[in-house]
């Protein structure tokens, strides 16, 4: 009886040194077998307490008053599934008549409490099917981006949901964003993350930094074109909407709309191309947009409408031809000037870090989704590179960006250097470095976690 009691408590006090210093590990080892446990044991009364039941149908109430039998309880929704991951676990049900899926998304934190778990998110599968996703411990304190061999074509993880899953920036789905955020709030680590996720596929990339290149010049090596002010800037977007021009020439050539071609073999954009006539698409990057649209003399200003008439230019039509856009700022408001509104009308995908103020969080989310705006407004300063994700439909999500050092960031571009293409528009903006003085090892995968 002494050696159980001391397995016991040796079990015990290992579960509890776990849950505090390795919460994955925890859930792992100890979590998973308790949470099912748990949803499983507490289901139906959790179910009732939080309104997600029905009453008896009329049919079965006169049964029962046939048969004189006691009236028979309300009915729950039925498990279709529960499955666990490394982060929670899934919970699959199906509807009953009368219910909807809005009464799920309205209990979710009655059932965070219910169920004792960190955070619970539901979303329809299918009509009569709805899906809670449940995480058992804080995923975004200390983030660890799981190994994966890629997203797919423009398709690139860049962090980690509060739900567990990795975030995906694809670029075939959203084509352009935003990304603000204050100062020491991470905005420039999503970025370093986003680089180094694209260096890895084949794809252009092109930036604009206008604080001297402090941020994107050490990954030059990686890029095929690089401004570092506003004169420079305005030409390379002068450049890129002449090599847009020309694509959309190249697919007005190969649309082939003879009538014995296929309807599938018709494109309208670069993806429809053969392979060998497909230009290689491009990324630009806008490290701080404000440089770009801040003016104090005529000339300037002239640049300034020069610029943004581009920028807007590439927006709207960039996408068929293969250019997305990735706008960074700390403000994106009209106080930036004439044409600023109508750039950001054309960037689906928002992403918003720490703001100091709520004008700013509206800027991003106020045409989009209040209640974005007041998650943005909540993220705590202790946690840089923790943002607020949503699109055009309203929907959003948290996510964290895992940290990652700029040497980490610098070898992995260099590794991918030769992967550099070659545009010749753009031959006149790509960077002159001298030669790699030795071939670096690459760099890991996977970034280091957030302490």
């Amino acid at each position: 009886m002494t050696a159980l009691t001391v397995a016991l408590a040796l079990v015990a006090t290992v579960a509890l040194l776990l849950r505090w210093k390795r919460p994955a590990w925890y859930w792992l080892t100890f979590g998973i077998g308790l949470a099912i446990v748990r949803v499983l044991v507490r289901y139906s009364s959790v179910m009732d307490a939080c309104g997600l039941t029905v009453p008896p149908s009329r049919w079965r109430l006169t049964l029962a008053r046939l048969a004189g039998r006691p009236i028979p309880e309300s009915r729950f929704p039925r498990i279709l599934r529960l499955r666990p991951t490394r982060t929670g676990l899934v919970l699959r049900v199906k509807l009953r008549p009368g219910q909807d899926a809005f009464d799920f998304s309205a209990a979710s934190d009655r059932l965070r409490h219910s169920f004792v778990m960190r955070n619970v998110t539901t979303r329809e599968i299918r009509s009569g099917v709805v899906e809670l996703r449940m995480t058992g411990y804080d995923v975004l304190k200390r983030v660890q981006m799981p190994a994966l061999s890629g997203g797919g074509v423009m398709r690139v993880p860049v962090a980690m949901r509060e739900d567990g899953e990795v975030y995906y920036r694809d670029y075939r789905q959203i084509p352009h964003a935003l990304n603000v955020g204050a100062t020491q709030s991470g905005k420039s680590v999503y970025q370093r993350n986003l680089v180094t996720a694209l260096a890895t596929l084949d794809v252009a990339l092109v930036g604009i930094d206008c604080k001297q290149g402090v941020e994107l010049a050490p990954l030059a090596r990686r890029f095929t074109a690089l401004a570092d002010n506003p004169d420079t800037a305005a030409d390379l977007l002068d450049a890129l909407v002449g090599h847009m021009e020309d694509v959309y020439q190249l697919i007005r050539r190969e649309q082939r709309l003879s009538a014995d071609i296929p309807d599938a073999e018709i494109t309208a954009d670069i993806w429809d191309l053969p392979a060998h006539l497909r230009p290689t698409p491009i990324v630009l990057l806008v490290d701080e947009v404000a440089e770009l649209a801040l003016f104090a003399t005529k000339d300037e200003e002239k640049r300034r409408d020069r610029i943004v008439t581009s920028l807007v230019r590439l927006s709207q039509l960039g996408r068929a031809a293969g250019v997305y856009l990735e706008i960074c700022g700390q403000r994106f408001g009209s106080e930036l000037g004439k044409g600023i509104t109508m750039l950001r009308a054309q960037l689906t995908g928002r992403t918003a870090h720490r703001v100091n103020d709520e004008t700013s969080a509206n800027m991003a989310f106020g045409d989009i989704s209040p209640d974005a705006v007041l998650a943005t407004i909540q993220i705590p300063t202790d946690r840089p590179g923790t943002a607020v994700v949503g699109d055009s439909s309203g929907g959003w999500v948290r996510i964290r960006t895992p940290h990652l050092t700029l040497r980490r960031a610098v070898n992995t571009c260099n590794t991918h250097a030769h992967r550099t293409p070659e545009i010749p528009a753009l031959d006149a903006f790509r960077p002159a470095l001298p030669p790699l003085a030795k071939t670096l090892a690459p760099a890991a995968a996977t970034a280091p976690a957030i302490a």
